[in-house]
């Protein structure tokens, strides 16, 4: 019976959203792929602008439900100076925007919560995603304040504040989180929202989607900068969190600890686990690099076993996407404006090609293709394939700088396609390229 309500549960998600809707992070199917069709051929000077509008300063990607495109952005700077002084990170408020698709217009804004201000420095914003599903968005904050509120009005529908309610407050006093905030975007399978933000037994925490109630709650992993993955392996429907103590693969409906993986942090661990069959794959900057473990089952128990592990393989923030057994991503850390996009072999890490020139942005797989969104603001379209770099298509969606200093515009995010047409934010702005299939 619990298999047949999943079956029903998933069947609804599926059908409250078109084929063409890009809702949450990484996409439908938490794999950071689209099926859709798109024109492949762009005209000199690239595909046509629908339009381009600026925006509060975030780095998360939007997500596109229908006519809609909902995307997290501060709303609200912080006060002055006095916001700058060290050890004073709150003072701005970042907001869930929604936008008309068609047009650009702000329809409305809600906000979530206090903002960062990174580093002491220069405000980057959110870095979250929002996820939308049967008439509602779902927001994670800087600050691990959850928020649920009607996607066509913006109106709230329930809310969390996980520092007071589930000891998040804690871990966001440790290295990497208090420098740049909770970067989590939450992820909705079913009628569960997942995301890590409690603290000792409450770590990693699955929401009902409609009541907000808590669903199960378990463990005490600190709280890194990545989005969980959600996937099926060995016919298990499970949900995958990267912690500073590694990866922890927990039952979907229950919570229940299937696998573990250990793997090393240092500052920083950003990107999602990457599944392809019945290996997943995880990395990070600051001298950790990258690997996989492959998944086995013998009767009820999973087990994890290190496939291969690579130190010069770092996936700082960018989360590859994997197709026909290869993962394609911008691997490297802080080469802003010459980081290579990769195609390597999941099982043993070797690398088949590597084309510099790209930088720290972020890779989706469309209609067949990779495309990359450069950290210079360029979208480019390349074979998927392993035996060579292929380009495609290529345009320049913002005109940029390479981002090697503070206060400079960036890319640093994936670009989607949802409905015929391309969406890429930067810091400063929201572009919308018509890329339908003729």
């Amino acid at each position: 019976m619990r298999h047949v309500t999943f079956a029903l549960l998933l069947a609804s998600f599926a059908c409250s959203i078109q084929a063409s809707d890009w809702p949450q992070w990484f996409g439908a199917n938490h794999d950071g792929a689209s099926d859709e069709k798109i024109s492949t051929t762009w005209p000199t000077g690239g595909p046509k602008v629908t339009w381009k509008v600026a925006i509060g300063e975030g780095l998360g990607t939007p997500a596109v439900v229908g006519d809609k495109v909902y995307i997290m952005a501060e709303t609200k700077g912080p006060p002055g100076a006095a916001a700058k002084a060290k050890g004073s990170e709150r003072g701005g408020e970042e907001s869930v925007v929604c936008l008309d698709a068609k047009t650009g217009k702000q329809l409305w804004a809600a906000p979530v919560g206090p903002t960062i201000l990174f580093e002491h420095s220069g405000n980057d914003g959110p870095r979250s995603t929002p996820a939308v599903v049967n008439g509602h968005i779902y927001a994670v904050g800087t600050y691990l304040n959850i928020a649920c509120f009607d996607a066509a009005t913006g109106k709230p529908v329930w809310a969390h504040d996980c520092e007071k309610e589930f000891g998040g407050g804690v871990q966001l006093k440790t290295g990497g989180i208090s420098a740049w905030g909770c970067a989590n975007s939450p992820v909705i399978d079913g009628n569960l929202l997942f995301v890590h933000c409690g603290g000792a037994g409450s770590a990693l925490m699955a929401f009902d989607i409609k009541t907000g109630n808590v669903a199960w709650k378990t463990g005490t992993e600190d709280l890194t900068h990545c989005t969980p993955t959600v996937a099926t392996i060995h016919g298990k429907r499970q949900v995958i969190f990267f912690t500073k103590k590694g990866l922890v693969s927990l039952e979907t409906e229950t919570g229940k600890e299937l696998w573990r993986y250990p793997f090393r942090w240092n500052v920083s661990t950003a990107i999602s686990p990457v599944v392809g069959g019945d290996i997943v794959y995880c990395s990070a900057g600051y001298s950790v690099g990258g690997g996989a473990c492959k998944i086995t089952k013998e009767g009820d128990t999973f087990k994890a076993i290190e496939a291969w592990a690579d130190q010069k393989m770092p996936s700082h923030w960018s989360t590859p996407v994997y197709h026909d057994g290869y993962l394609y991503g911008l691997i490297g850390f802080k080469e802003f404006g010459k980081e290579p996009l990769k195609c390597i072999e999941m099982a043993t890490g070797k690398v088949m090609w590597s084309q510099a020139g790209f930088g720290q942005g972020g890779t989706a797989f469309v209609d067949g293709k990779i495309l990359i969104l450069g950290d210079m603001g360029q979208v480019v379209l390349c074979e998927a394939s392993e035996k060579g770099y292929k380009e495609v298509a290529k345009t320049q969606a913002f005109e940029l700088a390479a981002p090697t200093g503070k206060g400079l515009e960036k890319t640093w995010n994936q670009a989607v396609v949802s409905g015929g047409h391309l969406y890429a934010r930067s810091t400063k702005g929201v572009v919308c390229l018509d890329v339908s299939a003729k």
